[in-house]
């Protein structure tokens, strides 16, 4: 009785009864069955979120990411890039053609106002070319002492009428004309800006102090000033029905630019004037041409 009970015990031992050869013995528990994990488990987290040792291992190798989270789609191109390969390659020749036009620029500037060189000395025609006469470049602004005078240029005219007498006609102040179809013009032409002050500074470089003319060049400016001349009379009608020129006289009127109210610079403000010799017209001047 004592080896069977021994033999009992030893069979179930103190925590209960095991499973024998056959199966559990009748009236035993079974394990329960083993449920899923809930929405918080790590079967519930997207994939590519859990943890690493929680992933499924690749084969190729346990340091491996097998699900990779793609990023935020590229957005729409811009500018040039926005353009087709046909509309690109118009844009850099443009481009090239732009920056080619400015180091050619930068460079006729450069040869102009440089020092005389052998550069500038075998291609000045070229040089002058391109940069007369809409890029002509003066310092005079940069000079130790600008220019501090207006000097305005005008001309007068001796008249034949058309009952054969003759007349003379007040002074017509050109430059003043020219100034207020400058004024409040945002493109005045080059006519208007700097004809006729170029045929005054001309004729003086080529004129001694009593007017007269120092060598061909001196000749060449006295006609060049005179068709001038003539053709802003006519345009003035200034000769009238059946009259027409026979003479003009040009004088200029220089004075002095007001110094500054802080300046203790005092200058006089009379005119000072240069009168030339009357000048007759060819006949072909006479009958309006300037030929």
């Amino acid at each position: 009785m004592d080896a069977y009970d021994k033999g009992s015990d030893a069979r179930h031992g103190p925590a209960g009864p095991s499973a024998g050869p056959s199966g559990p013995e009748p009236g035993a528990a079974l394990p329960e069955p083993a449920t899923p994990a809930g929405p918080s488990g790590p079967a519930a987290l997207p994939p590519g979120t859990g943890r690493p040792e929680d992933l499924p291992h690749s084969p190729a190798g346990p340091d491996a990411v097998p699900h990779t989270v793609p990023g935020p789609p590229a957005g729409p191109r811009t500018g040039v890039a926005a353009l087709s390969l046909r509309y690109q390659i118009g844009a850099a020749v443009a481009l090239a053609v732009v920056a080619v036009v400015v180091c050619v620029h930068l460079g006729m500037t450069f040869l102009h106002v440089a020092p005389a060189n052998t550069v500038s000395k075998k291609h000045g025609e070229t040089v002058e070319d391109w940069i007369y006469p809409e890029f002509e470049q003066n310092w005079k602004l940069f000079a130790p002492n600008p220019l501090q005078q207006n000097i305005a240029v005008q001309v007068r005219a001796e008249i034949r009428t058309a009952d054969g007498g003759t007349r003379t006609t007040g002074w017509y102040d050109l430059s003043a004309q020219d100034g207020r179809a400058i004024d409040g013009n945002l493109l005045p032409s080059h006519t208007q800006q700097n004809e006729l002050r170029r045929a005054w500074d001309f004729f003086v470089a080529t004129h001694d102090d009593d007017n007269r003319p120092v060598g061909l060049r001196g000749a060449l400016s006295e006609t060049y000033l005179r068709r001038i001349t003539v053709l802003r009379l006519d345009r003035a009608d200034a000769a009238g029905p059946g009259g027409a020129v026979e003479r003009v006289q040009v004088r200029s009127r220089t004075t002095h630019v007001p110094p500054p109210e802080w300046s203790g610079e005092k200058v006089s403000t009379t005119p000072v004037y240069r009168t030339l010799s009357w000048w007759p017209l060819p006949e072909d001047e006479v009958r309006g041409g300037v030929g």
